[in-house]
């Protein structure tokens, strides 16, 4: 009987892990650095994949990742075409640090505002970083949260097999 329930519950974790998969970005407007509405449903990267990542100016882990992906971003948008999306979660009293703060790192990302969490909470999520990728057709194909060093990799090995198919 153990064995079955078991079963029965890798069965349904599956059937979601592949509704996830199959997922869109929710119709949700956040703001650019300037202050501009982005309706994120709208995101897109010509038609290539593209990562999306929650991030807060007050998370180490946060930071972490994404000082390691910008040491590759460069090399990963000259081979594949992909784009980066960083999404701040930092509330509306904050989010006049973040521009400041992505600026002194350095990154060269599509920076988002997501002060109220309007997005962070459509999309389920719960805690930073959180990295979502998003194939050419809007599709989010993998989703994963916290950063463990060199994860990294993993991104960049399903960007190189989305651009193979």
């Amino acid at each position: 009987m153990k064995k079955l329930i078991a079963a029965t519950l890798l069965f349904i974790a599956g059937l979601v892990a592949s509704l996830d998969a199959c997922a869109q970005l929710p119709n949700v407007v956040v703001k650019d650095t300037k202050g501009n509405p982005v309706n994120v449903a709208e995101l897109s990267n010509d038609g290539k994949p593209f990562v999306i990542s929650f991030f807060a100016t007050w998370c180490k882990p946060c930071h972490r990742e994404l000082r390691a992906i910008a040491d590759l971003y460069p090399d990963w948008q000259d081979e594949t075409g992909m784009k980066m999306y960083i999404v701040s979660i930092d509330d509306a009293q904050n989010t006049s640090k973040v521009k400041p703060f992505v600026d002194a790192e350095g990154w060269e990302y599509e920076v988002l505002l997501d002060a109220n969490s309007d997005f962070f909470r459509a999309m389920g999520l719960s805690a930073v970083p959180h990295v979502l990728v998003v194939d050419g057709s809007g599709n989010i194909v993998y989703n994963h949260s916290g950063y463990t060093d060199g994860s990294e990799t993993e991104l960049i090995n399903i960007i190189r097999k989305l651009n193979a198919k």
